[in-house]
């Protein structure tokens, strides 16, 4: 949390004022969580002082909210042509990412706690974005892209977070999804000092070559990259308490007649709503789970209890193949 506050007023990223009339300020806490490695060891523990944005108010302390991220198939095609040209591949985190953007607008909040002045009228005067925030991921994107394209980079039109750089025979393409950043060079001197130069910018974190990435793990080999994602894997079937549970050989029936249950309604249905939608995002990596997620959606408004162990039946199937991917 020291850090934390540190790290904030290096940033100038408010200055303590007496409150306007007729403003009111925000409140502000403090959130705690463990940041793992892709073997799911704990890498570091982070404190995050988070504004609570939803006390904001649409044309009044915030207009814009929306910031693009990296579509899920830029990522692959990304991916794919870095192995089929040969480049290297690296990555990179952000340190306070939005931390760093510009606010337009006048947002106040109340001090943070256990951070006292001699006035009980002081609040802060946000000069910069934090997290929590709604507009927060709009305004580190903005400051992000001009930086870019001050370095001389290109924004690709078809995805808004891929940008390109050419000069002669040098080569660079980065791809951003909020504050992690993937780059690919044909030239390392070049891709050095590009990290140099967005080291003086922000404070970067270089984790070198590819390895985790949006819950994907990536092992690059002589055959090309293979992405894995046995880790989220594993979490969703300790979620569902099925660690101990009999695998199945196939995730769903052929013949099944899901359509056709009558059976009684979940009480809780967004248990089974939060399912589908983690085992959708699994199938990144699980194309044989495509049909199965391809039926299990058609019930999110009527979920009935076969749906629900039919979806379990899929995370059983994962307890005897968690470690399956694709090769890139």
């Amino acid at each position: 949390m020291r850090e934390e506050i540190r790290a904030l007023e290096e940033n100038q990223t408010w200055t303590i004022e007496d409150l306007p009339p007729g403003k009111k300020p925000i409140s502000c806490k403090w959130v705690h969580k463990l940041k793992y490695k892709s073997d799911g060891t704990i890498e570091r523990f982070k404190a995050r002082l988070v504004v609570r944005g939803n006390h904001q108010l649409e044309g009044f302390d915030l207009n814009e909210t929306f910031a693009p991220v990296a579509k899920m198939a830029s990522v692959r095609v990304f991916l794919s042509v870095t192995v089929a040209k040969g480049w290297e591949l690296h990555q990179m985190d952000v340190n306070n990412a939005f931390l760093h953007g510009d606010l337009h607008e006048e947002v106040y909040m109340r001090l943070p706690p256990r951070y006292t002045t001699n006035s009980s009228t002081k609040v802060c005067k946000l000069q910069k974005s934090l997290y929590g925030l709604r507009q927060a991921p709009r305004q580190w994107f903005d400051k992000l892209s001009s930086t870019l394209c001050d370095y001389g980079f290109t924004r690709s039109y078809a995805d808004y977070s891929l940008f390109t750089y050419r000069k002669g025979t040098t080569f660079l393409a980065l791809l951003v999804y909020a504050d992690d950043i993937i780059l690919a060079s044909n030239d390392s001197q070049a891709c050095k000092d590009f990290k140099e130069y967005l080291h003086s910018c922000f404070r970067i974190k270089d984790l070198r070559p590819l390895k985790y990435f949006l819950g994907i793990e990536v092992a690059r080999g002589p055959l090309g990259l293979f992405l894995c994602q046995r880790k989220y894997a594993l979490e969703i079937i300790d979620e569902c308490g099925l660690l101990g549970s009999k695998p199945m050989e196939f995730p769903m029936e052929e013949n099944h007649k899901l359509a056709l249950d009558s059976g009684s309604t979940l009480d809780d249905p967004c248990r089974y709503r939060h399912l589908v939608g983690r085992l959708i995002y699994l199938t990144i990596t699980r194309p044989e789970l495509s049909y199965a997620v391809h039926i299990l959606p058609q019930f999110m408004q009527n979920s009935k209890d076969e749906h629900l162990d039919a979806a379990r039946c899929v995370v059983r199937y994962l307890k005897s193949t968690p470690g399956y991917g694709v090769l890139l």
